[in-house]
């Protein structure tokens, strides 16, 4: 090495070289930092409803009711509305609506394919927020077979 001046030139050299090793550390550091962020997986976050509600929560009748049954008829907030017109009739409602939430209900028979397209239709019409409700205790239809 370059700081060792007593060494012969026929003496082994026997001081570690670091430089590899600070290298490879380097490059590993370099590629966890590159890595970490994918790591991060993305994805919808849930939120678990509670027995009680809270106090200053939104109420029912302040939100957007749209109900599936398993007919496949939608309502909302009680009105009758063909399925093409969902997305208009959502607007309208969410204008009159003071935090923009949907609440959808569906029965227990009908597909989760439905009722996620019902929450997409809901986001593109302007909700700020969603909710799935279970049906009433009586008006559950039986679940079709197959």
């Amino acid at each position: 090495m370059a700081g060792n001046a007593q060494q012969a030139a026929d003496e082994p050299i026997t001081d570690i070289n670091v430089t590899p090793l600070v290298d490879i550390c380097l490059v590993l550091v370099i590629i966890f930092m590159a890595i970490a962020p994918l790591a991060m997986v993305a994805g919808v976050s849930v939120l678990h409803s509670h027995g009680k509600a809270a106090v200053g929560k939104t109420s029912l009748a302040e939100s957007v009711k749209v109900k599936l049954t398993l007919s496949g008829r939608l309502t909302v907030n009680g009105v009758p509305v063909a399925p093409a017109a969902l997305a208009q009739s959502i607007s309208a409602a969410l204008l009159r609506c003071k935090d923009k939430t949907v609440m959808v209900t569906a029965d227990a028979g009908n597909r989760v394919g439905q009722v996620v397209e019902i929450l997409d239709t809901a986001k593109l019409a302007g909700a700020a927020k969603v909710a799935i409700l279970k049906p009433e205790s009586g008006a559950a239809a039986p679940v079709r077979g197959g």
